[in-house]
């Protein structure tokens, strides 16, 4: 079967599983809302959202505008719902709306709509299970199920070695399937985690991801995830480890004077998890190795495969329950083979300097929860590099021309 037979088939069935799912979705409705009709209005539907405005300023980086004047656009606003079908069913789903200036595609999206089951699988109650079908969200790492609320984040910009925020809309969620096990024995709690799906890529995201001078198709043709975290008995520690495998294509538009060809990526990444809590002071920690393979789309016969790693580790003290600080470490270097960079300008005849290729910032943040739903956060970014700037193959050295750079940013948040 050829790519093109083959992608046509995968999308026959990708609609007909959607369709699938939502006659039988129709049908267990039909059948429940009977049979669970005590469930009142309230006890079925929840709603909740949240709205975030505030400020942002770099210094000679293109990371939140072109300017690095200072930017009024730190504006999150989104709004979730669950609807409760039976005590095994429901359906949950968040649209938000984003205008962070470069950091995302300005607009709204969807973050995730699916079908939440809860079976009741066994008889030995420290064992559970749960389905989720739809757009599912990215619950593998420890910040990746709350990147998308501004109050659950402990810093209004997440550890950028882990939490890209090219890839927020990509890594948020896919269209697929998402399967967790939980156990309680003798010695802790497990967590099993497993998900596979895609992601709709817009022109938007494809200019950020890949080149804004492209003028054909980015898209991910599967992300597929496990994880497994352990916390043990009478501690307040949890550990974890979590892969990834993902493949992207691209096909160039050639009636639109692409300059690029049809070609193909893969991102696979290793990530260790950690955290521990106290009564008035938390750490986290994650690392993560990743290789990424490019065949072709630059131009024809294009080939790279590197390996890149990094990580952070971050310390929070509250100080009241009002009050907290947090500081983090976090680097990155894009290939471990050429940390330094020194490959960069050779092979780009001067054009790119070497700081493209890592990015380490050391952060400071404040927290100050005003009122019951109320909150008020600043961070201060103190950057060595540029390695996670957009777009990724196609580094702006007019618009980052220090390879030291900082960042300060103030949010307010408001949700119910």
């Amino acid at each position: 079967m050829n790519n093109i037979s083959h992608q046509q088939h995968v999308s026959a069935m990708i609609k007909m599983s959607w369709l699938t799912l939502m006659v039988w979705l129709g049908i267990i409705t039909t059948s429940v809302s009977a049979e669970d009709s005590e469930l009142s209005l309230s006890d079925r539907w929840q709603v909740h959202g949240f709205a975030a405005v505030g400020m942002v300023k770099t210094d000679h980086s293109s990371y939140i505008n072109d300017t690095n004047k200072l930017s009024f656009k730190l504006t999150e606003i989104g709004l979730s719902s669950r609807f409760k079908i039976n005590n095994a069913l429901s359906l949950a789903g968040q649209v938000v709306y984003l205008d962070v200036d470069n950091r995302y595609a300005k607009g709204t999206r969807v973050d995730y709509a699916f079908l939440d089951w809860h079976p009741n699988l066994f008889e030995n109650a420290n064992w559970s299970f749960k389905a989720q079908f739809g757009r599912v969200k990215n619950n593998h790492w420890l910040y990746s199920g709350a990147r998308d609320v501004p109050h659950t984040r402990l810093t209004t910009i997440l550890p950028q070695s882990v939490y890209f925020d090219g890839f927020r809309d990509v890594a948020l969620g896919s269209d697929g399937v998402a399967l967790q096990v939980d156990h309680l024995s003798t010695l802790g709690t497990w967590q099993i985690k497993w998900s596979y799906g895609k992601s709709p890529i817009n022109d938007a995201q494809r200019d950020r991801l890949f080149s804004p001078l492209a003028t054909g198709t980015l898209s991910q043709d599967y992300t597929h995830q496990m994880s497994v975290y352990f916390a043990p008995n009478n501690t307040n520690v949890e550990v974890g480890i979590s892969l990834l495998d993902s493949d992207f294509s691209y096909a160039a538009n050639v009636a639109g004077n692409d300059p690029f060809v049809n070609g193909t990526a893969t991102s696979q990444r290793i990530m260790l998890h950690g955290q521990y809590f106290a009564e008035n002071w938390e750490l986290a920690a994650e690392l993560m190795r990743e290789r990424g393979v490019f065949k072709d789309a630059l131009f024809a016969g294009f080939n790279a495969d590197q390996y890149g790693d990094g990580g952070y580790l971050q310390g929070r003290y509250l100080f009241t329950p009002q009050h907290s600080v947090i500081a983090r470490i976090d680097f990155y270097d894009m290939n471990e083979d050429d940390r330094s960079g020194s490959r960069i300008p050779l092979q780009t005849q001067g054009v790119v300097p070497e700081y493209f290729s890592y990015m380490d910032q050391a952060t400071f943040g404040w927290q100050w929860r005003i009122a019951e739903q109320w909150q008020l956060q600043t961070d201060v970014h103190l950057i060595k590099g540029a390695g996670r700037l957009t777009p990724i193959l196609f580094p702006d050295p007019v618009l980052n021309p220090n390879k030291y750079w900082t960042m300060w940013s103030m949010q307010l948040m408001y949700w119910f």
